[in-house]
């Protein structure tokens, strides 16, 4: 097991990707879980999400964690959800998540939009939408709203770079 410590700051913004235990397809199907562990864990330890996405086996998002710890919130939530999941299916035991997550601090606004393209287009990219409008669990909807520019085109979007898959 690594003894990798986690480089915490308040004030920055934090790319997260979690993946599921072999990346079962569990999170879509149970979206109602994933909100009320966020709300859980919100209660206790205010942060905010400035992009998110959810796809049936892992989710990406940009965290302002103010001044908790991103692992914290990330423990917390996980936490959270393999209780409510063993709940709703009735388990006595067993694991949800990889043990643990990727994290990256973004470091200037092109970082920032380039990890806000990559999570609006992550759909796209593991084939499950054609167009990324067409994913619901997306903070992309909330943008478009807001009438907000938003890259229409998957065209000049690095997804090879290191987003934690």
């Amino acid at each position: 097991m690594s003894k990798l410590l986690r480089y915490y700051s308040p004030g920055n913004y934090y790319f997260i990707t979690v993946v599921t235990r072999n990346r079962e397809n569990i999170l879509c199907n149970n979206i109602d879980l994933f909100k009320r562990a966020l709300r859980n864990v919100y209660s206790k330890t205010p942060f905010q999400m400035s992009y998110w996405v959810i796809l049936p086996d892992h989710f990406h998002m940009v965290l302002d964690s103010g001044e908790c710890n991103p692992g914290q919130i990330m423990q917390r939530f996980k936490m959270s959800f393999g209780q409510y999941n063993r709940e709703r299916y009735k388990m006595q035991s067993g694991a949800v998540w990889q043990s643990r997550f990727w994290d990256h601090i973004i470091r200037d606004e092109a970082d920032l939009h380039n990890h806000a393209n990559y999570i609006h287009y992550n759909p796209v990219k593991h084939g499950l939408v054609s167009d990324p409008f067409d994913w619901k669990y997306s903070s992309i909807h909330r943008f478009r709203e807001q009438g907000l520019k938003i890259r229409e085109s998957t065209q000049n979007i690095d997804f090879d770079g290191k987003y934690g898959e």
